[in-house]
């Protein structure tokens, strides 16, 4: 697979970013990180808000790439495209869909599913796509990175 394959089978659209979209996409994940550190919310709270902080990384990543998902899976599509962006681990993008799951049974199924220590393992996942994301563009597309 490869994401030319992904944009011929209509589960991405060509992008053509800028860099201030870029930035706004890693300000959303930088304002997600933050606020997911409030110590009152509860772990699904948590969990939420950091799956959307490293989902809003790897679409910028994903845009940076040249693509933007489709609407239909557009979360498992996201976080899939890191394993073409960042390369990072099938183990670490598999644990993201499993949370990302958990979150999905618990925001529309059955509430109190997600345990501090799900939740946190969300922010950490967060933090290390997040910083990734950052260094991977400075190395690959810096005309990308300047407003970071």
């Amino acid at each position: 697979m490869s994401l030319n394959l992904w944009l011929e089978k209509g589960w991405l659209k060509e992008h053509k970013p800028t860099s201030r979209e870029i930035a706004e996409l890693l300000a959303v994940a930088d304002r997600a990180l933050k606020d997911c550190q409030v110590t009152e919310l509860s772990s699904e709270g948590k969990l939420d808000i950091a799956h959307n902080a490293a989902l809003q990384s790897s679409a910028a990543a994903l845009a940076a790439a040249g693509y933007r998902a489709s609407r239909e899976a557009y979360h498992y599509y996201v976080i899939q495209s890191l394993s073409f962006t960042l390369q990072l681990e099938e183990r670490i993008i598999r644990r993201l869909h499993k949370l990302r799951r958990k979150r999905n049974i618990s925001d529309y199924e059955r509430p109190g599913m997600v345990t501090e220590q799900e939740a946190q393992e969300m922010v950490e996942l967060a933090k290390l796509i997040r910083q990734q994301v950052e260094e991977w563009l400075r190395n690959n597309h810096k005309e990308l990175a300047r407003e970071i």
